[in-house]
């Protein structure tokens, strides 16, 4: 009877330990279940994101395009005026080519831009125009003749003509006051000397209009209030 050994059980231990280790696996089971629910909603967000964004992307191009072709068709219905699709440019041809070292523009060319002018100004300011088109740069251009200073002045000479041409107070297709509002805030002045020239030295004494878009998202700027003082063009 002294003799028997006294038999410790463990089991009530044991067993008193499991809930916890159970109960610790169900929650990292728990967490790593709303980790993946988590990370699963945040890659259908930025897939979402990105494809709204590839959309806006193609519809964007789409109305770079639709508008090109606008302006194309416009310019058939004026001879020697064409459309660079590619190169998003309105090109005049020998319809406002200069003579070497010449800014000025005679009388029939100086009627050609103008008639122009307004079909540019009713394409810019339609619902498809204001989305997409930011401005038009008018671009002069000289032959390879003469140093890169003296002809990067002469084609921002015949840029400023254009525009003088289009707030001319005298002569034939005179632009109205409303139309000289809208091209002062869409249109800028550019000179780009002998870069880009054509195949003849005549081909490359040119004036060229470049169109720039806004980008996706972006809208375009209102243009200042206008007082409709002018001024007068400075060449003569």
């Amino acid at each position: 009877m002294f003799g028997a050994r006294a038999v410790v059980r463990r089991g009530n231990r044991d067993e008193a330990e499991k809930p916890f280790w159970i109960s610790f696996a169900d929650l990292m089971t728990a967490l790593m279940v709303l980790f993946l629910v988590v990370m699963g909603v945040a890659l259908l967000a930025v897939t979402k994101n990105v494809t709204e964004r590839e959309k806006k992307l193609e519809q964007h191009r789409k109305n770079i395009e639709k508008i090109m072709e606008r302006f194309e068709e416009a310019a058939k219905r004026h001879e020697g005026i064409k459309v660079d699709k590619l190169r998003q440019v309105i090109d005049f041809g020998q319809r406002a080519q200069f003579a070497f070292g010449d800014w000025r523009l005679n009388s029939q060319q100086e009627d050609v831009l103008r008639k122009f002018v307004p079909e540019i100004i009713t394409l810019a300011n339609d619902e498809l125009g204001k989305s997409i088109l930011k401005r038009i740069v008018v671009e002069g251009y000289t032959d390879k003749t003469g140093t890169y200073l003296a002809n990067l002045n002469l084609s921002l000479l015949r840029s400023q003509k254009v525009l003088c041409t289009m707030f001319a107070t005298s002569g034939p297709s005179l632009l109205n006051a409303e139309q000289k509002e809208q091209v002062r805030g869409l249109f800028f002045v550019g000179g780009y000397s002998f870069n880009a020239a054509k195949d003849t030295a005549e081909e490359s004494r040119r004036v060229e209009m470049r169109m720039e878009f806004l980008g996706v998202d972006e809208s375009r700027s209102a243009p200042p209030a206008g007082t409709g003082n002018f001024g007068d063009c400075a060449l003569r």
